[in-house]
C-alpha cells in the first residue's frame, strides 16, 4: 500500500495543480465561448451536406441549398480563432479584475493587427479587383489558432499590467460610467496595440514575413503533427483513465492541455470538408469526443451499465446500473464512476485502462484503412447518444456502426471482471441477510 501511495500521491498532486492552473482554465473557458455558435454552424452544415440529398431534392436544389446555408458555417466555425481571442481576452482580464469587455476587444484587435492582409486579386490574371485589403479566412480559423492563443494572452496581459500600474485617464465621478471606462482603457489599449504594430512591422523584415507563418512553421505544425499520431493519442487516453481512476476529472485536465491541438486538427478537417477536398486528419477533437466519450462517457462505460443491469445478480450492482442508465445514454457517467465505484477500485483497474486504448486503436485503423470516414469537423455535442453521434460526426452510417463495435469490445473487456465483482457482492449481500 505504501508503494502504491508513493506512485499515486505525486500523480494526484500534479493532476490537481494542472486542473487549477489558471492559464489552462482561461483557455478552457475561452474555447467554450464558441460552442453555441459552432453548434449552429454544424447544424446548417449537416443539412447542406446530408447524405443522398441531391437524390432526394435534385442536384440543382441541393446546390442552391448549400449556397444559401454556406455563410452560416463560415461566420461561425470558420472563424473560431476570432472567438478564441475574445474569450481569452475576456476571461484573463476578468481574472485580473480588469474590465473584461475591453480586454476582449483589445485581444481581438491585437490578433487582427498581426494577421496578414492580402490584396483581392484575380487568380488567373493577377489583376487587382479591389483597392482595399482583405483577410484570408483561413488565418481566422485553423491556421491562426496558435497565434490567437499566444497573441491574446500577451495582449490581455499587457492591458491588465498597464491598468494595474494606474497608467490610465481618470474621469470625474459625474461622467457616465461607459465614458469613464472608455477613457480608462485608452492608454492601456494604445500601448498594447502599439507593441503589436511594432511586432507586425518587425516580422516583415524576417524570412517568414509575418507572425502567422512564423508561429505556424515553428510551433503549430510540429505540435499538430505530433498530436495527431496514434502514439500521442493513446498516451492522452491513458492519462485520462489514470487520472479518473484516482478521482480526478481526467477529461478536463488532459483536454485543457491538448484542446488547442485537437481543435486545430478539427478545423483543418472542416475546411477540407467544406472545400470538397480530401479530409487530412484522423485524430481530432471530434475523434476524441465521439469515439471515446461518446460511448457512455469517460472510459466508455455504457456497456458497463448494460452488464450491471442485465447480467449481474447483485442487487446493489443492478440498482447502480438502473440509476446510471438514463445519464449513461447521454454520456454522463459520474453515477457509475463514483457509484460502483470505479475510482480506486483495483478489481476493475485493468478493463478501465485497457478497453479505451483497444477501441482507440480499432477506430484509428478503421479510419486509416478507409472502412470508416474521417470526422468532418462538424461539432457534435458530446451528449449526443451513441450511433447518432458517430453518423453525424463522419457524415456516414459507418461512424455509428464502429461505435457499436466499440460498445461490444468494451463489454467483452469488462465482463469477466464485473462477474468477479458481482460474485463478491452477492456473497456480501447473502452474509448481511
Amino acid at each position: 500500500m505504501k508503494n502504491l501511495d508513493r506512485f499515486t500521491e505525486p500523480l494526484i498532486e500534479f493532476g490537481a495543480k494542472l486542473n487549477n492552473f489558471k492559464p489552462l482554465e482561461i483557455l478552457r473557458d475561452a474555447f467554450m465561448l464558441a460552442f453555441p455558435l459552432t453548434i449552429f454552424g454544424s447544424i446548417t452544415l449537416i443539412i447542406a451536406n446530408f447524405p443522398f440529398l441531391s437524390q432526394l431534392i435534385g442536384e440543382t436544389n441541393a446546390a442552391t441549398l448549400n449556397t444559401m446555408l454556406g455563410p452560416a458555417s463560415t461566420a461561425t466555425m470558420s472563424i473560431a480563432a476570432v472567438f478564441l481571442c475574445m474569450g481569452i481576452g475576456y476571461y484573463y482580464s476578468k481574472s485580473k479584475d480588469c474590465d473584461p469587455i475591453f480586454g476582449a476587444a483589445i485581444a481581438l484587435a491585437a490578433f487582427l493587427l498581426v494577421t496578414p492582409m492580402f490584396m483581392n486579386v484575380d487568380l488567373e490574371s493577377g489583376e487587382q479587383l479591389l483597392v482595399s485589403n482583405v483577410f484570408n479566412i483561413d488565418r481566422l480559423g485553423a491556421r491562426g489558432m496558435f497565434v490567437a492563443m499566444i497573441g491574446s494572452y500577451l495582449a490581455a496581459f499587457m492591458y491588465c499590467w498597464v491598468t494595474e500600474k494606474n497608467w490610465t485617464i481618470k474621469m470625474p465621478s459625474s461622467v457616465p460610467p461607459a465614458v469613464s471606462k472608455s477613457f480608462s482603457a485608452l492608454i492601456p489599449a494604445v500601448l498594447t496595440l502599439t507593441v503589436f504594430l511594432l511586432i507586425r512591422i518587425g516580422f516583415e523584415f524576417t524570412p517568414w514575413g509575418n507572425v502567422h507563418d512564423f508561429i505556424y512553421q515553428v510551433v503549430q505544425a510540429p505540435l499538430t503533427n505530433l498530436g495527431k499520431g496514434l502514439g500521442a493519442t493513446i498516451l492522452a487516453i491513458l492519462c485520462i483513465q489514470l487520472l479518473w481512476f484516482f478521482g480526478l476529472h481526467g477529461q478536463i485536465i488532459v483536454n485543457s492541455v491538448l484542446d488547442p491541438i485537437w481543435n486545430t486538427l478539427t478545423l483543418q478537417n472542416l475546411e477540407a470538408f467544406q472545400a470538397g477536398t480530401p479530409i487530412p486528419n484522423i485524430v481530432t477533437k471530434q475523434f476524441i469526443e465521439i469515439f471515446t466519450v461518446g460511448i457512455g462517457g469517460s472510459g466508455m462505460t455504457l456497456a458497463v451499465v448494460i452488464i450491471l443491469m442485465f447480467f449481474c445478480k447483485s442487487q446493489q450492482l443492478k440498482q447502480i446500473g438502473r440509476l446510471a442508465a438514463p445519464a449513461g445514454i447521454f454520456n454522463v457517467n459520474e453515477p457509475v464512476i463514483f457509484g460502483m465505484p470505479i475510482v480506486m477500485n483495483p478489481m476493475i483497474f485493468i478493463p478501465w485502462i485497457v478497453a479505451p486504448v483497444i477501441n482507440v486503436i480499432i477506430v484509428y485503423f478503421a479510419m486509416s484503412s478507409g472502412l470508416v470516414p474521417y470526422t468532418t469537423g462538424i461539432t457534435v455535442p458530446w451528449t449526443t447518444p451513441i450511433f447518432l453521434s458517430g453518423c453525424l460526426a463522419t457524415n456516414s452510417v459507418m461512424g455509428g456502426v464502429i461505435q457499436l463495435v466499440e460498445l461490444v469490445v468494451v463489454g467483452i473487456c469488462w465482463f469477466p471482471f464485473l462477474k468477479a465483482l458481482d460474485r463478491q457482492n452477492v456473497k456480501l449481500e447473502e452474509a448481511a441477510e
